[in-house]
């Protein structure tokens, strides 16, 4: 079955996700309570699996990159260490994620390498470590989840080392889900950044018959995606998605509606997808500097470019890892 028979949309009614994005799925218990009781963390140690990390947000994955290569908590130490961080608990195991640096083999290719930006690795064993862009949309559900929230995690706690208050270094609490300031007493949680992605399309019928993509300078050549940009201070998620879409390209939009969201920890997103519409042949004026290129795409050339998985001459669709390919994938799929 290809990619956009899929996806889900009849004539008359408006598309949407044909399912959930890919690093939407969980299936681990995130019980707050349990982060401070030491001694159901020491058993969810003494029982778990770790999740490694090295220090590009790589990890070890199993044939096929379907599950991730998780070792036993106590192969790593007896007890938990103080840059453990617990992920959630499923089927009574704990799983956990520790960064270490890794004697690896640069230069394997990723099972996505749409890209072409994250390459794998391997280990003098063979086993191979991929980042979570290119096998998120591979791995089973529970995998998935894991991994997203490992990276989220440590690349939260990488950035918070000291205090923002008064600058004296922190300590990790709660397993990892905070940090207490050893200077002033501050105590902080992990951030998560919101962005809104908009798939804009035009006004012809319902779901329209081209649908907007650009391209940033630094992509890859022929990458093509939907807009996407950062939520300011004071401002709605809606309003976000019409400033967007006109700073970068020009264009009011009416219409906006929701599809879905998908965290994007690289470093720490919340990628809130919608729709929009504007009016068919509006001209595009790309923003010097950030849109290197927009252009309309039809729905046509859209379902060729998916059925090829992805890649076709002149256009180069997101990967499959991405909220944006699933939002194509819907919209290619209507009629």
């Amino acid at each position: 079955m290809s990619e956009v028979a899929s996806g889900s949309g009849s004539q008359g009614t408006p598309f949407r996700l044909a399912g959930p994005p890919t690093l939407s799925r969980s299936t681990v218990d995130r019980y707050e309570q349990v982060r401070t009781d030491p001694a159901r963390l020491a058993k969810l140690w003494a029982t778990g699996r770790v999740i490694l990390l090295d220090e590009k947000g790589r990890t070890p994955v199993g044939a096929g990159a379907t599950t991730l290569a998780t070792r036993p908590a106590v192969r790593i130490a007896d007890e938990a260490p103080p840059d453990a961080l617990l992920l959630g608990e499923h089927d009574g195991v704990g799983y956990w994620a520790v960064r270490r640096a890794a004697r690896l083999r640069e230069g394997v290719v990723s099972p996505d390498s749409a890209w072409g930006l994250w390459t794998g690795a391997a280990s003098e064993d063979g086993e191979e470590w991929h980042d979570l862009r290119t096998v998120g949309a591979l791995l089973d559900d529970t995998s998935a989840g894991l991994y997203t929230t490992a990276v989220g995690l440590t690349s939260w706690h990488f950035r918070a080392g000291f205090c923002a208050n008064c600058g004296s270094p922190t300590e990790r609490t709660n397993a990892g889900w905070a940090t207490h300031c050893t200077g002033c007493g501050r105590e902080e949680y992990p951030r998560t950044d919101p962005a809104v992605i908009c798939l804009v399309h035009d006004d012809t019928g319902v779901n329209g018959a081209n649908v907007l993509l650009a391209r940033q300078p630094i992509w890859p050549k022929e990458r093509y995606s939907v807009l996407a940009g950062f939520v300011e201070a004071g401002e709605s998620l809606e309003a976000c998605v019409a400033r967007e879409i006109a700073e970068e390209v020009g264009i009011s939009v009416t219409g906006v509606r929701y599809l879905g969201s998908q965290p994007w920890p690289f470093p720490r997103s919340i990628m809130v997808g919608f729709t929009a519409v504007t009016e068919a042949g509006a001209e595009l004026r790309p923003a010097d500097g950030e849109i290197e290129e927009a252009r309309w795409v039809s729905r046509t050339d859209l379902r060729g470019a998916l059925d090829a998985g992805g890649d076709i001459p002149g256009l180069k669709l997101p990967g499959p890892t991405s909220i944006a390919r699933l939002m194509l994938a819907g919209w290619a799929a209507a009629d």
